[in-house]
């Protein structure tokens, strides 16, 4: 059996506005986790920044190990890490990916991935962040059926990430219990046109298929200069602004030749509502999570 290996998982953005809690992609940057057994000491030492305050890719290696009837080995985990916390960009679902992947490449990979990866979804609740993180590329889930959605390359998303933070468990508190039957159906329409907007590369498609209304009204509100950012993109030349997951991260769609001034222009926006930002032009990742022995 192999005593280390490093498992390198992808940032995602997840909801892209009406795909609540089932669609998400998989971008050009992420977080490196490298886990070395010892035979004696701690059940773990962690080298870097660790994610949360009981660190989650340990609990994701033990957790294998557990399920499998096997005892977890004491470990040093060692982390670089290039995606913001709390931001709505999948750092959590990369700690999780990276922790039940290796345990199952250390322990010989006796199982099918897709079992493992519902042990994932588990963990994180939902799947939206972990499955693009596992898989790569943009996907729709649905239960334990998994649709790959193609992104056509003149979709780019440009990120605007503030310098504050904001907890999942915030933002899923501001969500209502229910919502009014004509927001279920305006949304189903939204994600219809949202996926075929993707795969043709249509702006015309996207500018409807970005609107929600089962969680962005709710949460926008926690958001300051959430309303500035989304006018200065759109004057730019996005298609359209949504959360990145739960936020407080904002992705905005564009045509590539747009993408340079409205990373510039959510910038500038916040800053003028107080708050410093930084843009990234990301790409989709076609590839997920990778583990190197």
């Amino acid at each position: 059996m192999a005593a280390e290996v490093e498992v390198w998982v992808p940032a995602t953005t997840a909801n892209l506005g009406p795909g609540f809690d089932c669609l998400g992609a998989a971008l050009d940057f992420g977080n490196c986790f490298r886990f070395a057994l010892r035979q004696t000491g701690a059940p773990l030492a962690v080298v870097g920044a660790g994610i949360t305050g009981e660190n989650l890719a340990y609990r994701a290696f033990a957790l294998v190990y557990e399920r499998l009837g096997q005892p977890v080995p004491p470990v040093t985990l060692t982390l670089e890490l290039d995606v913001p916390l709390a931001r709505g960009l999948g750092s959590s679902a990369t700690a999780i990916v990276a922790g039940m992947r290796a345990a199952h490449y250390l322990l010989g990979e006796p199982l099918p991935e897709a079992e493992v990866l519902a042990w994932a979804v588990a963990l994180e609740g939902h799947p939206d962040n972990v499955v693009p993180a596992w898989w790569g590329g943009c996907r729709l889930t649905c239960g334990a059926q998994v649709c790959a959605i193609p992104w056509h390359p003149a979709v780019v998303p440009v990120l605007a990430i503030p310098e504050f933070t904001l907890a999942t468990a915030r933002a899923r508190a501001v969500l209502p219990g229910q919502v009014p039957y004509p927001d279920a159906v305006a949304n189903l329409g939204a994600l219809g046109c949202l996926l075929q907007g993707l795969q043709q590369g249509a702006g015309e498609l996207l500018r409807v298929g970005l609107q929600d209304r089962l969680h962005q009204p709710y949460r926008r509100g926690l958001i300051p200069g959430y309303d500035r950012v989304e006018q200065a993109a759109v004057a730019a030349g996005a298609y359209g602004v949504v959360l990145s997951g739960a936020g407080p991260t904002l992705l905005a769609l564009t045509a590539p030749e747009a993408a340079v001034a409205v990373a510039q222009a959510m910038v500038q926006a916040w800053q003028a509502a107080g708050v410093q930002a930084v843009a990234r032009i990301a790409q989709v990742r076609s590839q997920g999570a990778q583990v190197r022995g």
